[in-house]
């Protein structure tokens, strides 16, 4: 009786996809660990050399990166009768923690797209490339404009609202920094990346696995999931009025990405259709 020897020749190749993920999901977190480390422990001088005035990096955690932009969102979106406390000996830290890593996912993203790139583009068709690169700018775009939407909208008619009702109860209106802060990066990346929905429609859109008159006939689901995200990223403390904002904005976008899709589906129709007479 022989014995044969297993095939490795499907395991193989799995085993090389692995290695190769892990590889790639290394150097983005050392990605992300150096912005993070920049951010987190120095901040930013000048010097002059000759007539020029350079910008140069030092160490400091106290007047770090991730500090100046915190006191930046304290400037801008606090109102001025509203205090905050430290409830933690570590909130200062927790703080510029999470500015740090606000920023660094905002500069390693490039670096993270290439290297995702470099692991799912051998797997792709070329239309499915060519998709993918299209998509690039409208995403960075659309994820500026949610998280700026946010930043200047969303969280100072919050904070105010806040602030009115503590004012209101005869409560002094106090905050803790490291929930103030959080609140903000949280808020920051959430509608951000809520206000890719569009792209995701038209994307699906191009590469011909949802067509546009999909999105047109299920455009009441689109408004349901539109107030589900907002439910889901804001912060329920405004009653009702920030969820209706975040709602309605996202059921724009929805419709606009209706718009485009069938757009796009009539100029890749009339492409296939030129081939074809050709």
């Amino acid at each position: 009786m022989s014995i044969q020897k297993p095939s490795t020749d499907k395991e193989a190749p799995l085993i090389e996809h692995l290695k190769e993920l892990g590889l790639r999901i290394r150097n983005m977190l050392i990605y992300l660990a150096i912005f993070f480390f920049i951010y987190f422990a120095f901040g930013i001088s000048t010097i002059k050399v000759g007539s020029f005035t350079l910008p140069i990096l030092y160490p400091s955690i106290y007047d770090s990166i991730a500090i100046q932009f915190t006191n930046a969102f304290l400037d801008r979106e606090k109102p001025s009768g509203l205090h905050l406390i430290t409830l933690n000996p570590f909130d200062p830290l927790y703080s510029s923690m999470y500015v740090s890593l606000l920023l660094a996912i905002i500069s390693a993203f490039p670096l993270i797209f290439r290297e995702f790139w470099a692991f799912v583009a051998p797997g792709l068709y070329e239309h499915e490339k060519r998709t993918i690169r299209k998509v690039l700018l409208p995403a960075t775009s659309l994820f500026i404009a949610g998280a700026s939407f946010a930043y200047f909208i969303i969280i100072p008619f919050m904070m105010l609202f806040v602030y009115k009702l503590d004012l209101s109860l005869g409560v002094e209106p106090t905050l803790s920094l490291r929930a103030y802060v959080s609140t903000i990066v949280t808020l920051m990346i959430a509608v951000g990346a809520s206000f890719e929905f569009p792209l995701v429609m038209t994307s699906l859109t191009q590469l011909g696995l949802v067509k546009a008159q999909t999105w047109r006939q299920n455009w009441r689901w689109g408004v349901l999931v539109s107030f589900i995200i907002a439910w889901i990223v804001s912060p329920g403390t405004t009653g009702g009025l920030i969820e209706t904002t975040i709602a309605v904005t996202l059921s724009s976008l929805y419709f606009i990405g209706v718009i485009v899709s069938s757009i796009i589906e009539k100029r890749n129709t009339k492409n296939k259709n030129q081939l074809l007479v050709k």
